[in-house]
């Protein structure tokens, strides 16, 4: 028995409510169709219809059963234009979300190349650091940094992102620089919460090829990137933030790195999409070009830049400490 076709009838009596007029628009005899469904019901050893001359209705297990055939046939029928149109060019609308800092300085400087390749993609791009439910926001693709969780989305690597822990100067002539992880509890932090769960993130560090997270001292918090990046910055703390981020102020004088004999672990960038967009050409054609974009960018790959000035910074006679 051919199940497809057999699933494919099925949906179409539910749907037309009717034996005669689903073979009608089958161009199928009345009585192939009654054999269908017959050999389908004995194959699953389940009644899916009940039906008298005047009277045609699912079943409980007929119910579940359609629903489950509907689904099928959707996600076939949208494979099968999907691969018949990889030939054609990419169009139409596509709305995207990712992190602001990926979006600023990388994604949006790159976007002519986008557009030389792709020109009848019309993009809708949201940026932000907040986690979104891309079904309910008709969101096609999302970009996102860390660990995931959410396994009804399909994930692919598209890069990874550096971080580094720093200071102001200001900061590292009031309390010294810490030279070691042990140093840490002499120190003050800008804490960074999360948006979703309004838990602290603690820093972390690889020490002898182990990764370890160090709660400390904190009198301030915040949940935004640039906000959290500022108050270190304005010497506030010491912060843990993406390379990306920390660069133009580490070359500028306005950072410096510390216990970069002790980085944190990178962290994966992942592109996210429902599952039955992963076949889209407009969504594959974004996955594919950003996942170029961010393979070769200065920004994402570790590089010591012999430009970036670091400055010295002389080391009190005590330390202030504050918890």
């Amino acid at each position: 028995m051919d199940k497809l076709q057999a699933m494919h009838v099925f949906t179409r009596i539910v749907d037309a409510n009717s034996f005669s007029r689903a073979a009608d628009t089958l161009r199928l005899p009345r009585g192939s169709v009654t054999a269908i469904i017959q050999r389908l019901e004995a194959s699953l050893k389940v009644r899916l219809l009940n039906r008298t001359t005047r009277r045609l209705s699912l079943t409980a297990d007929g119910a579940a059963y359609y629903e489950r055939c509907v689904r099928i046939l959707a996600d076939i029928e949208e494979t099968e234009q999907s691969l018949s149109s990889i030939a054609a060019a990419p169009r139409g609308k596509l709305r995207v979300d990712m992190p602001g800092s990926i979006g600023r300085l990388i994604v949006v400087p790159a976007l002519y190349d986008f557009y030389a390749r792709y020109p009848d993609i019309e993009l809708m791009l949201g940026f932000g650091d907040k986690p979104i439910d891309l079904f309910q926001e008709g969101v096609d693709c999302a970009v996102r940094v860390g660990a995931l969780e959410d396994s009804s989305l399909v994930a692919r690597r598209i890069g990874t992102v550096e971080f580094v822990t720093a200071a102001s100067p200001t900061y590292l002539r009031m309390y010294g620089e810490p030279m070691t992880v042990g140093d840490l509890p002499d120190h003050l932090a800008v804490n960074y919460f999360s948006a979703l769960t309004h838990r602290i993130v603690n820093m972390n560090f690889v020490v002898d090829g182990k990764s370890v997270e160090v709660k400390m001292n904190s009198k301030l918090a915040a949940n935004d990137a640039d906000a959290y990046l500022n108050c270190g910055v304005k010497g506030l703390g010491l912060i843990q933030v993406p390379r990306i981020l920390a660069l133009p102020h580490l070359r500028d004088g306005e950072l410096v790195e510390v216990l970069a004999q002790c980085r944190p672990l990178a962290m994966p960038i992942s592109a996210l999409y429902p599952y039955h967009r992963h076949l889209s050409p407009h969504v594959r054609a974004f996955v594919g070009w950003v996942t170029e974009l961010f393979e070769r960018c200065p920004l994402l790959i570790r590089r010591e830049d012999s430009h970036v000035q670091r400055q010295t910074v002389p080391t009190p006679p005590a330390l202030v400490v504050q918890g």
